[in-house]
């Protein structure tokens, strides 16, 4: 992965590393993955618990105690319970996203998986979807999953993104190179 750019994915990488070791050495990936999968989903879908997250007016102590009663109503692992606990307490829970998403890349990373993204101007059909799979992993070396998104203004072809890489084969880039080419020329 490339170098964090800013001081807060600094933290969310540090954490979530400290983290990812902690749960690897307690043989607990799996679980630690679900439960934070959990935990993002009641930050995206609870307005509540959201803004507790996010907003800086909250104290510590405050945060502190609601992630304390959360914790205690979802009842995760020990770990996982103790790692959001630890995360309020520093007042880091505005990098708690942050944290959740580097936290799956190091799990994938270490099932020797990695995410591309796919921007295609209509949906993969299953053989297709297969066959970009195939064709990825074979130049990865890994096994590939893939975050699909359709455009329609990229016309046809896709887009692929796999960390710093991306190839780009839609129609609309193609035209915009040709419409560039053919100004230079007249």
């Amino acid at each position: 992965m490339a170098n964090s750019s800013s001081p807060v994915s600094e933290v969310a990488d540090r954490y979530a590393q400290s983290f990812f070791d902690l749960s690897r050495d307690d043989g607990s990936i799996e679980t630690v993955e679900s439960e934070l999968d959990g935990f993002r989903g009641l930050i995206e879908e609870n307005a509540d618990v959201r803004r507790l997250v996010e907003s800086p007016a909250f104290t510590a102590d405050e945060q502190a105690k609601g992630i304390a009663a959360i914790v205690k109503s979802a009842r995760p692992s020990q770990l996982t319970g103790n790692f959001l606990k630890v995360v309020a307490q520093n007042r880091r829970l505005f990098v708690l996203p942050g944290m959740i998403r580097r936290f799956k890349q190091l799990a994938a990373a270490h099932r020797g998986e990695i995410e591309a993204d796919v921007t295609t101007a209509a949906a993969l059909s299953d053989d297709e979807r297969n066959e970009l799979k195939d064709v990825l992993g074979t130049y990865t070396g890994k096994t590939v999953t893939l975050r699909e998104r359709v455009d329609p203004s990229i016309l046809g072809g896709l887009i692929v993104q796999i960390g710093s890489r991306m190839v780009d084969t839609s129609i609309r880039t193609k035209l915009n190179s040709l419409k560039l080419a053919l100004k230079e020329v007249g």
